[in-house]
């Protein structure tokens, strides 16, 4: 059992989130850098989609009532285990009746902790993560706080067949080393994006925009979407359209031009212009910059999109390998 004795702000849990429900209009949900949880989850020996905690804007502080081992995914972050320092990107073993403190990134938005066997959460639409706005999901459809209590599920229980994330299950870990540097994921804020479905709509000057990082990320951000502040997007077509399919990274621009990015919780239908839409592999980029950030886009094709995302599959075989030793 795990016991929450301060919850962080964004305090829920996550997985890779839900996939084959969006003509059901259902989010994808999930965490917000998937990479990152992917690779805390094989550091402890589960396969990379198992859930785990996500946090963000604050300190979180838990007690583990059994023996567990857990791993934390995070850059630049003070973390204790009955207060003697500890590293993230390593497999820990903690005993029953520890605190572990989980400070804030200082390097990124959003922080991840993996326990070996994943939390223990009813399975709603094939996915254990919270999805705040509808209310179900993780631990009764919300964030955690202080009091909350938590069961280590057993392993191998999460795992999803096709999800080209989901490394091997095995015992044998690495129990105290930390993933090598190579293999950590890396922030970047070059965005690559596609053009979106009325790219046509919108000249060169919005894309000059753009590209040359004239954004900041605005404190209007949260799991649905982020607002980019910054010159108004002019388009030659209408700023309102027939609801359409829209997906986590489009970028709409509403009436007014101030483009959106939609995130993991986003709609799945929208009837706003979408000039770009931010490739899989680097929405993780966006969903890490604090406000204030400066993304600069970059146009690329839909095979640099899936080349990509293959770079991050074998990243993930990498590490899973070499946590087998």
């Amino acid at each position: 059992m795990i016991e929450v004795l301060l919850a962080a702000p964004y305090f829920s849990i996550q997985d890779l989130g839900r996939t084959g429900f969006r003509s059901q209009g259902m989010p994808l949900a999930g965490a917000m850098d998937a990479e990152t949880l992917s690779l805390a989850n094989i550091l402890v020996g589960n396969p990379a989609g198992v859930a785990a905690f996500e946090w963000a804007l604050g300190p979180a502080r838990l007690r583990f009532t059994t023996d567990g081992v857990i791993a934390v995914g995070a850059s630049d972050v003070e973390l204790t285990l009955d207060g003697r320092s500890l590293s993230p990107w390593t497999a820990t073993h903690v005993p029953g009746g520890s605190e572990l403190s989980l400070g804030v990134p200082k390097a990124s938005r959003f922080g991840y902790l993996a326990v070996r066997g994943g939390l223990d959460v009813p399975v709603v639409f094939g996915s254990r993560s919270t999805y705040l706005r509808g209310g179900f999901g993780g631990l009764d459809g919300r964030l955690l706080r202080a009091g909350d209590a938590l069961s280590i599920a057993g392993s191998g229980t999460q795992d999803r067949e096709g999800d080209p994330w989901v490394g091997s299950q095995d015992r044998e870990r690495r129990s105290g080393v930390p993933l090598p540097q190579s293999l950590l994921p890396q922030h970047a804020d070059v965005i690559r994006a596609l053009e979106g479905p009325q790219a046509s709509f919108f000249g060169e000057e919005a894309w000059n925009h753009l590209e040359r990082g004239d954004y900041t990320v605005s404190r209007v951000a949260d799991r649905m979407g982020y607002r980019l502040e910054g010159p108004a997007l002019r388009h030659s077509g209408p700023a309102s359209l027939l609801s359409e399919a829209v997906c986590p990274g489009a970028i709409q621009v509403p009436d007014g031009g101030t483009p959106v990015v939609l995130m993991p919780d986003g709609p799945t239908v929208g009837g706003y212009p979408k000039i770009a839409v931010v490739i899989s592999a680097d929405l993780r980029h966006l969903a890490q910059m604090p406000p204030g950030s400066r993304p600069r886009f970059t146009r690329v094709g839909l095979s640099d999109a899936r080349a990509a995302l293959d770079r991050i599959g074998d990243r993930i075989n990498q590490a899973s390998a070499w946590v087998k030793g």
